[in-house]
């Protein structure tokens, strides 16, 4: 006959609160022995019974009463959980701190009372705790679990506090030299997460002095780099040039892709390509940044080298190449290379290299975008829209490919008309409805551009494309200058060093006539990023203010960087200085 099902389960709980290895219950015959008594193990007994019946409560005071008697670690631990299941943190902090107090070393019984107490918010309780857990560890050990600490507070609200309690916690070991760093630094992380970035800067600065080499500092003023905290960057710097890892150098590479700041990225990538030739992720980043710039040659080179060594390295870990993403990129813009350069074939040999699942959608974009180049719109426009959708977004990546592709091919009356059926389809899509107005301001539907893009600020007020654009268009057109001029700048608000932007702010001062202004603000965008269109504007700006050689310089520069860009060509028609 079976056994009681509750009979069962509670026998297994009672295992598992006794701390019997399971399998080994199973397979030996030999009884094991315990230490407890008949009446100990029957409170036991009725604790895990009262548990599965939902009686939280009976079954935490049994469990404790049983761990008090006992003095056993794990019936402690086993009333913590019995508590916290139950959402009884009162109760959990009890038998946490009587835990504690019966193994004051315990490692597991610091560790839960901390986070009990965080969880409670009893923030000025965590500094003994925190003390007793970092106490027990070994110096290094100690520093990693100091550099964790952080994360134990993100959840609280009052930042400020956790900061006051983990500085207490921490005071003793900010001069040592093994864990002084990792102890600035998550003093300083707890501040950032509390505003206080000021504070946080200094706390990077008293841990890189503590030591030099240490990582943590660093990892701290690369979060805080920002206009307003330039002493963040001149901090990183110091490390960089004292021969940081290349993934430290690569993390600040990051921070200045994110801010558009391309020529300083590219420097920064240069320097990791000559001290580690061997480190695959910055020839990726080279070549994508060479290719942006229309430097053919160096992208090629950059990019097969990364492919050289990633293959490498995939071949000897046995990863499979289908699910590096790193390497599928590779392929995307060499692909891109042998597309510009006239070589469809090799295009199409790259794009077969790559085995990604997830990538199929991009593979067809892609080859959508070769067969319009050899004139066969209609044939990439169906491939498109036949191309499979295996994930949620692809209907609207398709949306967008087919829409650009008209775009790109000048076929503006096609783009709006399409993308007005899309937008139809899709009322809500901001991104739409942003298309579409700028396929209405290729076709001089200006009223019905400048209410579209009205309705995307009005939907997503932090949607900059759209205040650029509608300055930019107005300007343009020399209409309302000073509205064009607030539009701009409201755009520049959420993306201060974007060089499309700054382009765009220089060009509503040459309407304006403010021609050193426009000029100042159109070389910074220049230097930032050598597009053909910003080498349109500040040829223009330069030529009227009779800096004719340097102007002819700057368009025959866009002209390299692209021959067919439509703003630059309408310039040098129109001011015929070649």
């Amino acid at each position: 006959m079976t056994p009681p099902k509750r009979l069962k389960i509670s026998t297994l709980l009672l295992m598992l609160a006794l701390n019997w290895p399971l399998a080994r219950a199973q397979t030996e015959a030999a009884p094991l022995n315990s230490e407890l008594n008949s009446s100990l193990m029957y409170e036991l007994l009725l604790a895990e019974m009262s548990s599965y019946n939902n009686d939280a409560s009976s079954a935490f005071q049994l469990m404790l009463d049983a761990a008090q008697k006992d003095r056993s670690e794990q019936l402690y631990e086993r009333a913590v959980e019995i508590a916290l299941r139950a959402r009884a943190g009162e109760s959990a902090l009890q038998a946490a701190m009587g835990w504690s107090r019966q193994f004051p070393a315990s490692q597991s019984a610091n560790r839960y009372l901390l986070q009990i107490l965080i969880g409670l918010n009893k923030l000025p309780e965590t500094v003994e705790p925190t003390k007793r857990y970092l106490a027990a560890l070994q110096p290094k050990e100690r520093a990693a679990a100091i550099a964790l600490l952080p994360r134990y507070f993100v959840r609280v609200d009052d930042k400020k506090a956790a900061t006051k309690a983990v500085e207490q916690a921490l005071a003793s070991e900010l001069t040592n030299a093994t864990t002084g760093a990792a102890a600035y630094a998550a003093i300083g992380t707890l501040r950032l997460l509390a505003g206080d970035g000021t504070g946080a800067l200094d706390a990077a600065k008293k841990g890189a002095a503590v030591n030099r080499k240490a990582e943590e500092p660093l990892q701290l003023a690369l979060a805080l780099i920002d206009p307003g905290l330039p002493g963040a960057e001149v901090l990183v710097m110091s490390y960089l040039k004292a021969g940081a890892r290349p993934e430290v150098h690569m993390a600040y590479v990051r921070k200045l892709l994110e801010a558009q700041r391309y020529a300083e990225a590219r420097t920064q990538v240069l320097q990791v390509n000559a001290t580690h030739p061997d480190f695959d992720e910055a020839w990726l980043v080279r070549g994508s940044l060479a290719l942006q710039d229309k430097q053919l040659a160096d992208a090629q080179t950059s990019l097969t080298r990364f492919v050289q060594l990633r293959v490498a390295a995939n071949t000897s870990s046995d990863s499979p190449a289908a699910n590096d993403r790193g390497l599928s990129q590779a392929y995307f813009l060499l692909a891109d290379i042998a597309d510009q350069t006239q070589k469809p074939d090799e295009a199409e040999r790259y794009l077969a290299l790559i085995e990604s699942p997830q990538e199929a959608i991009r593979v067809s974009i892609r080859r959508a975008s070769l067969l319009a180049r050899q004139g066969k719109l209609s044939e990439a426009r169906a491939l498109i829209h036949d191309a499979p959708e295996t994930l949620a977004e692809d209907a609207r990546t398709k949306i967008n490919a087919e829409s650009q592709l008209l775009r790109d091919y000048k076929q503006f009356e096609l783009a709006y008309h399409f993308l007005k059926d899309a937008l139809q389809a899709n009322p809500t899509d901001v991104e739409l409805r942003y298309d579409l107005a700028m396929a209405a301001e290729k076709l001089d539907k200006i009223d019905e551009m400048e209410k579209l893009l009205r309705e995307v600020i009005a939907l997503q007020p932090d949607y900059k494309h759209a205040y650029n654009a509608l300055g930019y268009s107005l300007a343009d057109r020399k209409l309302r200058l000073p509205e064009a001029r607030e539009l701009v700048k409201k755009a520049l608000q959420f993306a201060p060093n974007d060089p499309f932007i700054l382009d765009s702010l220089g060009w509503v001062e040459f309407r304006s006539g403010n021609l050193s202004e426009a000029a100042k603000i159109l070389e910074g965008a220049y230097e930032s990023r050598q597009d053909a269109e910003i080498a349109a504007h500040l040829g223009e700006v330069l030529w009227n203010m009779g800096q004719q050689d340097k102007a002819r310089a700057i368009w025959k520069n866009g002209l390299q960087q692209n021959p067919d860009n439509d703003t630059l060509l309408e310039t040098l028609k129109r001011l015929s200085p070649l």
